[in-house]
């Protein structure tokens, strides 16, 4: 068949790791040769070991996963063909080595471990039927997996900044130190002013003194006519001392 497998196009995390890698499923290339019995299997391969494959006659001469590194190549994720069909939901990428329960056991079924080395890999689904495979797509481009760093290879120290970054790094923190000091300042004398307000205008009005204009004496007034020299309270009233006769 002309399809060619590939690691999914969808947006996922961890779409390739260092034992795994997500590969888009094969929707609707076998349903003009599929049976309701018949299932999809997917082989693995090391890259330059998929000349030697060939396809095993029937489901007992699957190679097992815990061949590979002898084989250089296994086959797994037996599916029902009805799983890939155009009308089926079926999940959107299909995890090759995502299996981690099987790697130590000993079973001889089926097993999805994990990929013991980067690769690269090249995978095919092939379609098997009662009497042996019935169709196969092409192999895939090769599929290299991420490489774990040894930890002897991590440096503990973090990486040196260059000068370049250090000055800038100065620079915008002077400008931080400067701002939140003209702030500070700014509130520091807003609030003083406030008091400071407040207190003179206690002290204006507690302090005030009010200075009556100064007002000459009076000049002596003349005796009505007829007061004269008479003794007050006989004729008149004196209001003020008499004037000395």
């Amino acid at each position: 068949l002309p399809y060619v497998p590939r690691v999914s196009s969808v947006a996922l995390l961890g779409k390739v790791t260092a034992t795994t890698f997500a590969l888009e499923r094969p929707c609707c290339v076998f349903d003009q040769h599929a049976d309701a019995l018949d299932s999809v299997w997917l082989a693995v391969a090391f890259a330059n070991a998929t000349a030697t494959f060939r396809n095993p006659p029937s489901r007992a001469d699957v190679p097992p996963y815990k061949q590979l590194p002898t084989a250089h190549s296994y086959m797994t994720l037996e599916t029902a063909a009805a799983v890939f069909a155009c009308s089926a939901p079926s999940p959107a990428v299909l995890r090759v080595g995502g299996d981690t329960a099987c790697r130590d056991q000993g079973r001889q079924d089926p097993c999805n471990g994990p990929l013991p080395s980067p690769g690269p890999y090249r995978v095919k689904f092939l379609l098997m039927g009662c009497h042996g495979p019935k169709a196969e797509t092409r192999w895939s481009h090769p599929i290299l997996l991420h490489r774990a760093l040894s930890p002897s290879t991590i440096d503990p120290a973090p990486p040196r900044r260059g000068s370049d970054v250090v000055v800038i790094i100065s620079i915008l923190a002077s400008l931080g130190t400067v701002l939140a000091t003209a702030v500070l300042g700014a509130l520091g004398a807003k609030v003083w002013g406030s008091l400071c307000h407040r207190d003179l205008g206690t002290s204006t009005f507690a302090r005030r003194s009010y200075r009556t204009h100064h007002i000459p004496p009076a000049l002596p007034q003349p005796l009505p006519p007829g007061c004269g020299c008479s003794p007050p309270g006989l004729g008149c009233f004196a209001l003020r001392p008499p004037a000395p006769c």
